[in-house]
């Protein structure tokens, strides 16, 4: 897969096929219309060209709104790599490019760029400054500059029932088996871990502390989950708090993870945190010792869970 950053630079050599979106989580509905990509590629013989955006627009249409994503740029790219498409273009979102009439949009990018012959995309497709342009208005343009349009219809996407929405509400839920439904893989969170007060080194449980290197990637629930990392080509099993300590007061929102067999040191390493299932919500005990004694428990269902699945 060629890895484009801007597509300024970039001119495509064969005529090509093209998708376009912003592809959130590259679900299982993405992923179903990326096969379709890469098979009508092969039988038409066009390069395949996947197209997106970095920011998210909706971050530049609506600064003002709090954005969660399920994939940073670098999960996403790495998602993106599995399909199949030989081309991911990512383009700089920006005001400039916002701006674009849906003309400006099809003949200098789609047609001069990327010598478009078709394009896959949703019925319900928006383009074009403020986003004025849809399925109708490409179809047109798709005769003017001679390209044909392969429109995922509505009882397409119905049948797939997938949507980043879904996923983002179930994993504010702590509905990890949902989410992974339509993901097709455990959510993940990546970060460096850093120091932190060593409370629960000295209750018996250390913990790594997880700093996310991205502001934008969504923080599922408050509570316990069960998890497992890989370290040293191991996958390693813990369980993670997301949330406030309301035991010990604290305010800020932290992300730490105790690690079952594992005594190494991992400080300002930068680990993958695969999520499995919620245990149970954050709450308030009235000492440190009854906060290890539900971590005790915590740990020994977290250890049924994985007996079972073995």
């Amino acid at each position: 897969m060629n890895q484009i950053n801007g597509i300024e630079d970039f001119l495509i050599i064969k005529p090509s096929i093209v998708t376009i979106g912003t592809f959130d989580g590259v679900h299982l509905g993405h992923q179903k219309i990326l096969s379709k990509l890469v098979s009508e590629g092969k039988k038409s013989k066009l390069e395949t060209v996947v197209l997106t955006f970095f920011p998210h627009p909706r971050k530049i249409l609506n600064p003002s709104i709090q954005l969660s994503l399920l994939n940073t740029q670098p999960e996403k790219i790495e998602l993106f790599k599995s399909s199949g498409i030989d081309n991911l273009i990512t383009q700089k979102f920006n005001k400039d490019f916002s701006e674009y009439s849906a003309e400006k949009y099809v003949q200098k990018i789609l047609v001069n760029k990327l010598k478009i012959k078709k394009i896959l995309i949703g019925y319900d497709h928006r383009f074009g400054k403020n986003r004025d342009a849809g399925i109708k208005e490409l179809k047109t343009l798709g005769v003017k500059y001679n390209f044909d349009v392969i429109e995922i219809s509505a009882k397409e996407k119905n049948n797939i029932s997938i949507s980043s929405t879904k996923i983002r509400n179930a994993l504010f839920n702590g509905k990890l088996n949902i989410a992974k439904s339509y993901l097709g893989y455990d959510y993940k969170i990546t970060g460096k871990v850093i120091k932190g007060n060593s409370i629960g080194r000295k209750i018996g449980y250390p913990t790594a502390n997880l700093q996310v290197f991205d502001k934008d990637k969504l923080i599922p629930k408050r509570g316990v989950y069960l998890v497992y990392t890989r370290l040293e080509n191991k996958v390693i099993h813990g369980m993670m708090n997301i949330g406030i300590k309301p035991t010990i007061k604290n305010k800020e929102e932290s992300i730490e993870v105790h690690l079952f067999e594992w005594k190494k040191n991992i400080y300002d390493k930068s680990i993958d945190i695969f999520l499995k299932k919620f245990i149970r919500e954050e709450k308030k005990f009235k000492s440190l010792d009854k906060l290890a004694d539900q971590l005790k428990i915590d740990k020994e269902n977290c250890l049924i869970m994985l007996n079972e699945k073995q």
